[in-house]
């Protein structure tokens, strides 16, 4: 099945929400039916996506305004490179995070959400569907088994804890709030029954 027009999935969540399982099964899914689907994380491997990866590595080594400003550039360039090309040869894009969890994460250390938001959306890519996984933060770090320091992990889990209540927040027609806890199959199906209606809207004969 052709598109007419590209399409932009995004999924989002805390650490440990299965957002990546769910975003990798979605494109297995859609190359399988047919689609020519490609798939993109943030941060990239690119210039920027790698300097934020080898800076988060050393904590506190960038204030919340230098990590919301690499963050945009690593953005733009995957907007730029990736995301629009992509939609413009019409194809199903899905995307492991992407602003909204900047606003999420920079946001729950004191930037204001909407500054961050109206940065963004001045060059983004709007989606046509934001899948948000929702987990409790310990939940989350039960899951990617974190090793840190439990004075650490309470730092962390608190930090996530207000992450969360911002992606909880986000309220449209293009967001899907889905409960993380759900078994892996039953949150593909749940994906699936939202994002094929929508291709078969845009659908053409091959």
């Amino acid at each position: 099945m052709r598109l007419c027009k590209g399409v932009l999935i995004v999924f989002e969540g805390i650490d440990g929400s299965g957002k990546s399982t769910q975003a990798r099964r979605l494109l297995r899914k859609l190359r399988t039916l047919g689609y020519e689907t490609v798939s993109f994380r943030e941060p990239t491997r690119g210039k920027w996506g790698r300097m934020i990866k080898r800076k988060s590595k050393d904590a506190g080594s960038l204030t919340p305004e230098e990590e919301l400003d690499l963050f945009v550039k690593d953005r733009k360039e995957n907007v730029r490179k990736n995301l629009r090309p992509a939609l413009a040869a019409k194809k199903a894009v899905i995307l492991d995070r992407y602003y909204f969890s900047t606003i999420a994460y920079q946001g729950a250390k004191g930037i204001s959400t909407a500054r961050i938001r109206s940065l963004n959306e001045r060059f983004a890519v709007k989606p046509d569907l934001v899948f948000i996984l929702d987990i409790g933060a310990a939940g989350g770090l039960g899951r990617i088994r974190n090793r840190k320091r439990k004075d650490l992990l309470f730092e962390r889990e608190r930090y996530l804890a207000r992450v969360r209540r911002i992606f909880r927040s986000f309220r449209g027609k293009t967001f899907v709030h889905l409960d993380a806890a759900l078994p892996e199959d039953d949150l593909g199906e749940m994906i699936a029954a939202r994002v094929l209606p929508l291709l078969q809207r845009w659908g053409t004969s091959p």
